[in-house]
């Protein structure tokens, strides 16, 4: 089965590494055209460049400002051609103990995993919905993590924000689908993934006391996926690809766990 996204536009926010690099890569090898959004303006500009195809390109975004998003979506609809799939990747983990937790890197999970989210969700169903910019109706797939769906010790915040963003998908699929904005959403729930945020999380929990090093906590998530690996980019861009497409059409309101069954 191919999945055609041939003439969408796609805006991938924390497009400028990790799972969102993949993410804009996977879109612009099925068709889309795929803005990358990041703050990080040299990355995200090297990722735009490299993608397949032609039509792609950056934007300076800071998914926890009103205006930036404003501005993210005004690119992608007036230099990109409309808004067909939005992708709410942007994300931050900051472990700890439940008896340690910061307040100040409570908040900023909060800003930058629900209000991002949530800002994410307003501009891309006002500009999806019949009398919006775009207009087109399109789908919206917001990473949640597997981390919604166990007790794994030292990301309690972490944990609480992404179990937001599962809730956040449900009422705003279930609003889409009242007002007839045409516009399908969706979430993902990754598994652990050995990216810069995958390996940061393994050496904290060694630093935390929770596991002898940084091999032994990776060796313990393994142990509880059956599939007996971790996750690949390519596992969680694929998913992606998939709920963008007309493939997933009466795929809806939906947490897809993309974890090798680690949250079953």
């Amino acid at each position: 089965m191919t999945l055609d996204l041939t003439g969408r536009t796609a805006l991938v926010t924390g497009g400028a590494q990790g799972l969102g690099e993949g993410m804009a890569h996977a879109l612009a090898a099925a068709g889309a055209r795929v803005v990358v959004a990041d703050l990080q303006d040299d990355l995200g500009e090297k990722v735009a460049d490299a993608l397949e195809g032609e039509g792609h390109g950056f934007v300076h975004h800071d998914v926890t400002d009103e205006a930036s998003w404003e501005n993210a979506v005004t690119a992608a609809t007036q230099d990109f051609g409309g808004l067909d799939v939005l992708v709410n990747n942007a994300g931050v983990e900051i472990s700890s103990l439940i008896v340690d937790v910061d307040p100040k890197d409570i908040r900023t999970m909060l800003e930058v995993n629900v209000l991002g989210t949530a800002l994410g969700l307003k501009w891309g169903l006002r500009a999806m919905r019949p009398d919006g910019v775009a207009g087109n109706g399109g789908s919206i797939i917001n990473i949640a993590s597997v981390a919604a769906t166990i007790a794994f010790p030292g990301i309690p915040i972490y944990s609480a924000t992404k179990s937001a963003v599962d809730r956040m998908t449900r009422v705003a699929a279930m609003e889409a689908g009242k007002l007839g904005y045409g516009v399908r959403v969706n979430c993902v729930y990754p598994g652990l993934v050995p990216t810069a945020m995958g390996q940061g999380l393994a050496v904290d929990m060694a630093k935390l006391g929770l596991f002898g090093s940084p091999e032994e906590a990776v060796a313990a998530v393994v142990e509880l996926t059956p599939s007996g690996r971790l996750g690949e980019v390519a596992d969680m861009a694929d998913a992606v690809v998939f709920l963008a497409s007309d493939q997933a059409r009466f795929v809806n309101g939906i947490g897809l766990p993309v974890d090798g069954g680690m949250g079953m």
